[in-house]
């Protein structure tokens, strides 16, 4: 890897900083294998043979890190044949699923504008007050294939088409606000590191192993997006409860062409959840569906998901005073200094008829935006809007994959584009051409007034290879996030990178990671590196000084934004024969008054006659119903159920992994002989609630819209403990 250092230059908050990172730290000795290009030549760069990184062609590359540009800030330019073959190629490399989000799980429903920013764009769709335009959202993992398994540690995609008045508008974004690299040149390597190694395919959809963390370890820049990614967002409890977020600044422009500056944010109303990871790992197990089951259990029983649109808006003058670029697609800007605005919310209330015609072939692509929405020099925008339209050429198989129901605008549509694999629109009548002399007979004209217009941006600098200085701060704001968890959260955060970390073979990887924690947080590396029993490494060479004065944000932590009440979760209970009918009773009606769901579990799935005769159904055998399944339990049984519970191996896993996982857990008198059998009995706290008189159901599933216990976790963790 050859190392570039440039002059020391100031950053928007005047530290000194270099134009392009040294990503592997000062002290960082690469050690490559003897290895010839095609041509047998080697060259001699940082401590060892490598060949030239060529083009397809042949020709030497000169700078793989940035796309070609007018300005440091400007526009790529279509003559940049480099990243042009590199995108090209990365996006024809699967046939026929998505080389990422590949799994992915969609829903129909509306859009309903709620407040009107006609004051700052044109967009009808952002215009029109109380109109619900439809909409279809795909959720996703980024790493895995279609068949892997829903919990897996990943960002999620949530990618949004509204169907407008003015064609389509895809928002095709994420769960989390930022990603990994700031110029789109980079992606096809991100991708490449996380997938499974090409020599041995393996590890599907994961990132713990020595590709991805060595990429990470020298890509400085996505340590704001690790920390995010190793925090609980990225093993969401369901789609339900999770946000998602447009990640690049946007433009929209008013009638007079006038630009404002737009982020958009998802929030769900039912409240941010995320899952323990050891109850990831076990859901994966139990159900590798689960996050599929879960929308489409809530939609078919009517209980519709639902999230609100915010914005943030902001000019130019704003962008120019705040302390990191706008245009970096590795920051955010946090809601204290510019706050969402809400302006519209998003149902789902439909399921798809058939998965493939509509989840697998849906094409979003980010360029696809209504007149009054326009893109910004984002540079992974720009290589996004470049990409995209390769990418469903290659899916779908033909430049007509418009003409799919699930892709085809719902407004009248008219152009001259004709032919193709599986042509089904060709222009009518003589004309295929334009303009034309045939009048109205001659097909559509463009119209300068309702038609799309790009932002008259004016750019200047030079064409060249150059990121700009102002993206050069990759730690302050990844610290920023870390100090705005709570105590738990960033427990999480440290468990997540010791574990991801011991799954690498190379010690040097590990102690390289670890080199730039330093500048995140001090303590949190220092926990990192007891964790893989490393001796603190010096600190990565930074490209600019740290910020540590940035404050904590709420809105960055999952458990500040928690739903306070048990609204949309699921309780699991527990029968056996001779349950008391009563408390059943009790504690069902309190559930459907929280608007919450539950599930039976029984010994036996043809489920449990209660103490008054009534027989009740089982959903689910013990066997296959963990506790990981449900957001709380509750065990209620007969004194001689209790002892069959507390025989058995599964029953036990049933309340420990409950207990484990920091759940509230409410049970009868008669089952203490099975958690004194599984060794709980001693450990009870404030979450376990005995469920004695009918009140108790109540104050039980009023406890369980805290939704977690966690300060239990540091009595059932050696982590903690340690």
């Amino acid at each position: 890897m050859e190392r570039i250092v440039m002059a020391a230059s100031k950053n928007k908050l005047g530290e000194s900083q270099a134009s392009a990172p040294d990503p592997a730290g000062a002290d960082f000795k690469p050690s490559y294998s003897e290895d010839q290009g095609p041509g047998g030549e080697t060259h001699q760069i940082a401590g060892g043979d490598v060949a030239t990184l060529t083009t397809a062609q042949g020709g030497p590359v000169a700078d793989d890190q940035n796309t070609l540009r007018y300005g440091a800030r400007g526009p790529a330019l279509l003559e940049d044949f480099h990243f042009r073959e590199k995108i090209f190629h990365f996006d024809h490399e699967r046939i026929p699923e998505r080389v990422v989000h590949a799994r992915g799980y969609a829903a129909h429903g509306y859009f309903e504008l709620t407040d009107s920013l006609a004051d700052v764009t044109r967009a009808d769709v952002l215009s029109r007050v109380g109109e619900k335009t439809p909409a279809f959202v795909r959720f996703s993992t980024v790493a895995g294939s279609k068949g892997s398994f829903d919990l897996a540690r990943d960002v999620r995609g949530f990618a949004v088409k509204i169907y407008t008045r003015e064609g389509n508008w895809d928002l095709v974004g994420n769960n989390i606000p930022v990603f990994f690299i700031q110029d789109a040149i980079k992606f096809p390597d991100l991708v490449h590191s996380v997938k499974p190694a090409p020599d041995r395919a393996f590890p599907q959809a994961q990132s713990a192993h020595d590709n991805f963390w060595d990429f990470i370890s020298l890509t400085p820049e996505s340590f704001h997006m690790i920390m995010w990614t190793m925090s609980d967002r990225a093993i969401p409890r369901s789609f339900r409860f999770m946000e998602g977020f447009g990640v690049h600044t946007f433009r929209l422009l008013d009638k007079d062409d006038h630009s404002t500056f737009v982020k958009f944010h998802w929030k769900p109303k039912l409240g941010l959840q995320s899952v323990a990871w050891n109850e990831a790992v076990k859901i994966n197990g139990a159900d590798p569906d689960f996050h599929r089951r879960d929308l489409w259990d809530a939609i078919t029983s009517g209980d519709f998901p639902e999230w609100e649109l915010g914005v943030q808006l902001f000019d130019e003058e704003f962008a120019e005073k705040f302390a990191f670029d706008v245009l970096d697609p590795t920051k955010i800007i946090p809601e204290e200094e510019i706050p969402v605005r809400v302006i519209g919310r998003l149902v789902l209330d439909r399921v798809v008829d058939n998965f493939f015609a509509e989840t697998e072939q849906v094409a979003f692509m980010t360029q696809n935006v209504p007149p009054g929405i326009d893109f910004s020099n984002d540079p992974l925008l720009q290589g996004r809007n470049f990409s995209y339209l390769d990418t469903q050429l290659k899916r779908l198989g033909s430049p007509n994959f418009t003409h799919i129901p699930i892709n085809a605008p719902k407004c009248p549509f008219a152009h001259f584009q004709q032919d193709g694999h599986m042509a089904m629109h060709n222009p009518k009548g003589r004309a295929n051409y334009e303009p034309n002399s045939w009048g109205a007979e001659g097909g559509p004209r463009e119209d300068p007034v309702r038609g799309f217009r790009s932002f008259a941006g004016e750019e200047t600098g030079p064409k060249a290879r150059i990121r700009p200085e102002s993206f050069a701060d990759h730690y302050s704001q990844a610290r920023q996030f870390y100090i705005s968890q709570t105590p738990i959260e960033q427990k999480h955060i440290g468990d997540a990178l010791v574990f991801e970390l011991s799954k690498c073979e190379r010690e040097d990887i590990r102690s390289r990671v670890v080199s730039h924690l330093i500048h995140i947080d001090k303590d949190l590396a220092a926990t990192v590196a007891d964790g893989l029993g490393l001796d603190l490494p010096k600190p990565a060479k930074a490209a600019s000084a740290v910020v540590d004065t940035l404050p904590p944000s709420n809105a960055l932590s999952i458990i500040k934004n928690g739903p306070d009440r048990f609204e949309g979760r699921k309780l699991g209970i527990l029968i056996t024969d001779g349950a008391d009918a009563e408390m059943f009773s009790a504690l069902v009606a309190a559930v459907n008054k929280e608007k919450a769901v539950y599930e039976i579990v029984a010994p036996k799935i043809g489920g449990a006659t209660l103490s008054d005769g009534t027989k009740v159904a089982a959903d689910q055998k013990i066997d296959g119903g963990p506790s990981v399944l449900y957001d709380a339990v509750a065990v209620l049984a007969s004194e001689y159920g209790a002892a069959l519970l507390a025989g058995d191996a599964t029953a036990k896993d049933f309340v420990t992994d409950a207990f484990a996982h920091c759940k509230f857990i409410g049970y009868s008198a008669e089952v203490m002989a099975l958690l004194e059998k599984a060794g709980l009995a001693e450990d009870l706290d404030d979450a376990c609630i005995e469920l004695g008189k009918k009140a108790d159901a109540t104050s039980f599933i009023e406890a369980c819209r805290a939704l977690r216990f966690w300060t239990r976790e540091a009595e059932v963790d050696l982590d903690a403990k340690g």
